[in-house]
């Protein structure tokens, strides 16, 4: 019986976390290909563990597939970020993927906060991103795309950027986040769209202790920064999802940290998020 050729995956890693004594550590742990994880960091006294993902290959290429799958058990707690921006090349006749699939167990707390997606000349990338969590988890999810670097000094050469992150809470689907831009068939630069931005920026918060105090507090970090567009929109779960528009990498990142540490600051006293990754 013949069927399609199922891709080889270019990458592959799976992270299993779970709660030890004081701190949360990898229980099970696997990595394929050009994935893999820095050695494991602990940047406060809170037993939350942080990991950097890392992509020895230095960027995606035509036909590159990743598998990314995290779990954190029943009251683990988590940082994941990348050691640097990813970075997409050129992709004719082709393209490059990315799959991620999130579990979070009851009370467990992930932020996964990457650097920048970049997408250079004629590349073409499609993400998907599954999440399931407890009612009694709490997420945090980061993305900025910008376009990379192009010869004629043109802002969007690259074809194609698919984005889907999927979101069931409690068994029951709270958001489904699409986003789609294709260069090549329309100028993402336009009135409606990017309105003549460059850069685009989503932060996803679910937290049972989401309200419209914290809500009115994130909007208002939202107009310290002048050059950045954005438009909050509140989740039935309880949360939130931040949409921004900008010309800047740092400018964006900078918001998206505001935020954080107004979260880490109100639901566990924790301080702001420092990476060390310079």
């Amino acid at each position: 019986m013949s069927g399609a050729a199922v891709p080889a995956l270019t990458g592959e890693l799976a992270l299993t976390l779970a709660p030890r004594g004081q701190r949360t550590v990898a229980v099970a742990q696997r990595h394929a290909g050009t994935l893999q994880t820095l050695r494991p960091m602990y940047l406060d006294d809170s037993g939350q563990v942080t990991y950097h993902m890392v992509n020895p290959g230095g960027g995606c290429l035509r036909g590159d597939a990743y598998a990314i799958d995290i779990e954190l058990e029943a009251g683990a707690r988590a940082v994941v970020t990348t050691q640097s921006a990813t970075k997409v090349y050129r992709t004719p006749g082709g393209g490059a993927a990315q799959h991620m699939r999130i579990r979070l167990g009851a009370g467990a707390v992930l932020e996964y906060v990457p650097d920048a997606l970049i997408l250079y000349r004629e590349a073409t990338y499609r993400q998907t991103c599954a999440v399931e969590l407890d009612e009694s988890a709490s997420l945090v999810l980061a993305e900025i795309v910008t376009p990379g670097w192009s010869p004629d000094g043109a802002r969007f050469r690259y074809d194609e950027l698919r984005m889907r992150t999927e979101i069931h809470r409690g068994g029951a689907l709270l958001a489904v986040d699409n986003l789609l831009i294709e260069p090549g068939r329309a100028d993402p630069s336009g009135i409606g769209f990017l309105d003549g931005r460059t850069h685009v920026g989503s932060l996803t918060a679910v937290d049972p202790r989401i309200d419209e105090d914290l809500l009115d507090e994130v909007h208002a970090l939202t107009e310290t920064v002048g050059t950045v567009r954005s438009g909050l929109t509140a989740l039935a779960g309880p949360g939130f999802v931040l949409r921004c528009l900008g010309d800047d990498t740092a400018e964006l990142a900078g918001l998206f940290d505001a935020v954080i540490a107004l979260l880490r600051s109100r639901w566990t006293g924790q301080a702001p998020m420092n990476l060390r990754k310079y």
